[in-house]
């Protein structure tokens, strides 16, 4: 589309209250009074690191580190002046890349100066010592010791975030260094006391206990459901279980990649395109392991692009150490513990996919076969996960990142798969990867939810169906891949006998298009449950020949007028007649700039999304103006953003740009149809009822303006 407006990432603009969070003071709840009690120095109140960031481009976990130094306590006058340490260390020690010749100068001037940048190491074999390179401040060859770097393995692999005393010195010899590395620190804990994690976890029910891990992760809890937190918490098992193989496709801006990037200085997120081989696995060159060997967690943001190229290697090495936990590239073979995750976006809705082709539509082709897939331990179903809000962020109290980080660090070691066993069996026909993979979701969420292992019968059930969920939507969608694997019959047993079948949300959702093409699926029964919808082929014809076709009813042509305080109208009877059965619908209307308007718009896409097929799509154009006020435009643009994320979800994919013509306002269909507005769809007079007006419910309840409609059918 010519002049298309650009709304990426529009509706995840924050909506920022007018005090910041130092300035506000959050009133303390019983709640986060009871998880200072039980672990206090451990905590720290969420919103804060916003108040602190600045334009300070690190991770939550370093602001939290420094928090949790001089705020974590809930001690108003405390916290208060922890901020303002915490600011003032910012200010005068992180390292911005345009600030690192003024930096440099105060190291020279004071001799010695403290400094917060990502460090790496590498070592220099001509001259057999360890050099520290700073990619902010913009220095390289600074010597280091050789037990910091041996005892700070991360270092040699990657960059890490340290605290670092740079002196300066300078020497007559060119090839001499001024820079000399005084002290580092990598911003993480050193010790915690694991035992008091536990006494302390008895002292909080499963719900509060839930509760406070969401906070953690810098989430409200009361903006989402019970299955809502149990996915968000799903996305912690790989930093809890050794070499777990998680993957997430769900539409953009929920969130898949920051637990990643910003909760743990043990994980590491690259893009899906930018690794190789020796980067990830091993340099045959010299030798030297790569991320797989010193990081818990590698995952891979936007993974998903079925155009991506990749490598061949890379997909087969990969594969060999998603099962076996090893590698090799022809000299030994190596192992890790490294926990793999790959999220990326998806481009269509579920029952498309499921429709056309599959839930792993948007992966590499490399990666869409069936060898990779069965190596994954669960699927989380990320269209099932909220847009992120700014309502949805936390100002209660929740660990500090790098506390919980090491706590989930030090549980790789346990094993809680066989938890369940004491109350329920899988079964019978579930094979070992599959087993595999529930076992490990399984303990994974244990370790979180229960890791004293007190945890009910009713409690263990829940978590073990969402294992086998996940672990069931992985394998379905290989059946559809592969005809050579055997439909399995998802569920567990009690210790009486009593079977339960386990299904996934879309398959109830959308049995016909889920079970498309498996002969022979296994139900909650053990029968097959794709068969045939709708006449089979031995009967269709005579079912045919003795039905008739509906006479298909002609549509008005010409003008309609409606009088103010009119009721009755809505679009599902002025406009759907004439848009059914379009795939691609042109809405002209210069003003859609206020809140109602964008409701009417919504309500429009509302009732094309409803009169569709679920598993089909419908391209909107909306062609609109820009409000002229840069306050109100931002305003408008985050409303058509979340109006654009919000259809996707319903297979309408909306798209805008700026409306070429004046004041007209009107509707083209690629069925044959022009419709001319005289008021667009601002039709409706203002309720003043709120949501107790019916109204608010009905279109056809509400009293509208005067206006015309012009219905035009168009040569196609």
């Amino acid at each position: 589309m010519s002049d298309h407006i650009d709304l990426t990432g529009a509706a995840l603009i924050e909506q920022t209250p007018d005090e910041s969070p130092a300035e506000a003071v959050a009133e303390t709840t019983v709640f986060d009074r009871k998880i200072n009690a039980h672990f206090p120095g451990a905590v720290v109140r969420k919103d804060l690191v916003k108040a602190v960031k600045g334009n300070a481009i690190v991770p939550s976990y370093v602001l939290e580190y420094l928090l949790g130094q001089f705020a974590a306590t809930d001690d108003e006058a405390t916290i208060q002046e922890g901020i303002e340490k915490v600011r003032r260390i910012l200010a005068e020690h992180y390292v911005h890349r345009n600030e690192s010749e003024l930096v440099k100068s105060k190291i020279r001037e004071k001799g010695r100066f403290r400094i917060i940048d990502r460090v790496s190491v590498a070592l220099n074999a001509k001259d057999d010592l360890y050099e520290a390179s700073f990619a902010n401040l913009g220095i390289r060859g600074v010597v280091i010791d050789s037990g910091t770097a041996t005892s700070n393995p991360k270092l040699l692999v990657s960059e890490v975030w340290c605290l670092c005393d740079i002196e300066y010195f300078h020497s007559d010899d060119p090839r001499t260094v001024p820079w000399i590395l005084g002290s580092l620190k990598p911003i993480q804990m050193s010790n915690f006391d694991y035992h008091g994690y536990l006494d302390a976890r008895q002292a909080f029910t499963t719900d509060e206990w839930i509760d406070l891990l969401i906070q953690s992760i810098g989430f409200n809890p009361e903006m989402f459901g019970r299955r809502a937190k149990l996915l968000q918490l799903t996305r912690l098992v790989p930093f809890v279980e050794r070499n777990y193989n998680l993957v997430e496709l769900g539409p953009k801006g929920t969130g898949k990649s920051h637990i990643y990037s910003e909760f743990s200085p043990h994980g590491m997120l690259i893009s899906g395109g930018e690794i190789t081989v020796p980067k990830l696995f091993v340099n045959n060159a010299n030798g030297k392991i790569g991320l797989v060997g010193y990081w818990d967690v590698v995952a891979f943001d936007e993974f998903a692009g079925k155009k991506k190229r990749t490598d061949k290697a890379l997909v087969d090495i990969m594969k060999n150490y998603m099962a076996n936990k090893s590698f090799s590239r022809g000299v030994r073979p190596e192992s890790a513990e490294a926990s793999m995750v790959f999220v990326g976006n998806t481009s269509h809705t579920v029952p498309y996919m499921l429709k056309h082709s599959d839930l792993f539509d948007e992966l590499p082709e490399s990666y869409h076969d069936s060898a990779y897939l069965d190596r994954l331990h669960f699927y989380i179903p990320g269209w099932e996960v909220d847009t992120i809000r700014g309502e949805m962020f936390s100002s209660g109290y929740g660990f500090v990142v790098d506390y919980i980080a090491e706590v989930l660090k030090s549980m790789r070691n346990l094993d809680y798969s066989d938890r369940y066993q004491r109350y329920f069996t899988l079964g019978s026909d579930i094979s070992t990867r599959d087993r595999d993979g529930i076992h490990k979701t399984f303990s994974g969420l244990m370790k979180l939810l229960y890791p004293h292992e007190q945890a009910t019968a009713e409690e263990i059930e829940e978590i073990l169906r969402f294992a086998i969920e996940g672990r069931k939507r992985v394998k379905d969608q290989i059946l559809r891949l592969d005809a050579t694997m055997a439909a399995v019959k998802f569920g567990y047993q009690s210790l009486a006998g009593e079977w339960t079948a386990v299904t996934t949300l879309e398959e109830d959702e959308y049995p016909a298009h889920y079970h498309r093409g498996r002969r022979g699926a296994a139900g909650d029964g053990g029968e097959p449950i794709d068969a045939p919808v709708g006449p089979t082929p031995s009967t269709a014809g005579s079912e045919a020949a003795a039905v008739p076709s509906p006479v298909k009813e002609e549509l008005f042509q010409g003008q309609r007028d409606f009088v103010e305080n009119q009721r009755g109208i809505s679009f599902e009877t002025l406009l759907m007649p004439y848009l059914r059965g379009a795939t691609e619908i042109e809405l002209h209307d210069p003003y859609i700039r206020m809140s109602h308007q964008g409701r009417n718009l919504v309500e429009l896409l509302a009732v094309i999304a409803s009169a569709k097929d679920p598993a089909d799509e419908v391209t909107f154009k909306l062609f609109t103006v820009l409000d002229s006020d840069p306050e109100y435009q931002k305003r408008q643009l985050q409303m058509l953003g979340q109006i654009i994320q919000g259809a996707d979800q319903q297979g309408i994919k909306v798209e805008v740009a700026k409306d070429p013509g004046g004041h007209d306002r009107w509707i083209r269909t690629d069925n044959g149809w022009r419709i001319n507005l005289g008021r667009g769809l601002d039709i409706f007079q203002k309720q003043e009822g709120g949501w107790l007006d019916f109204g608010s419910t009905r279109q056809e309840f509400r009293q509208v303006r005067a206006f015309g409609v012009t219905y035009i059918r168009e040569a196609k």
